[in-house]
C-alpha cells in the first residue's frame, strides 16, 4: 500500500516557499539599491533547493536581480528542472511496494 499524500499540505508548502523566494529576491534587490545588509546568496539557493525555484526565478526576472550572474541564471533553472524530474519520478514511477 502506498503512503497517502496530503496534497493540500503539499500545495500550501509550495505556495509559501515560492512566495518566500519571490519576496526574498525583491527584498535583496531593494537592499542592494539602498546599500544595506544583503541576504546571503546561499540563502537564495537554499530556498530554490527547497522547491522554491518558481518564486526565485520569477523574482529574479521581475526585479531584474542577479540576472548578470551566470550561477543564478543557470543554477536556479537547473535546480528547478531537477526537482520537477525528481517529483515526477516519485509520483508516477517509484513504488517501494512493487
Amino acid at each position: 500500500m502506498l503512503p497517502i499524500v496530503n496534497w493540500k499540505k503539499v500545495f500550501i508548502y509550495l505556495l509559501i516557499i515560492n512566495l518566500l523566494g519571490f519576496f526574498l529576491m525583491g527584498i535583496d534587490k531593494y537592499k542592494a539599491q539602498n546599500d544595506k545588509w544583503r541576504i546571503p546568496e546561499k540563502t537564495l539557493f537554499l530556498v530554490t533547493f527547497l522547491f522554491g525555484g518558481i518564486g526565485t526565478i520569477a523574482g529574479m526576472y521581475i526585479f531584474h536581480h542577479k540576472t548578470k550572474k551566470w550561477y543564478f541564471t543557470l543554477g536556479f533553472p537547473t535546480i528547478l528542472i531537477l526537482e520537477i524530474v525528481l517529483a515526477i519520478y516519485f509520483i508516477f514511477i517509484w513504488n517501494p511496494y512493487a
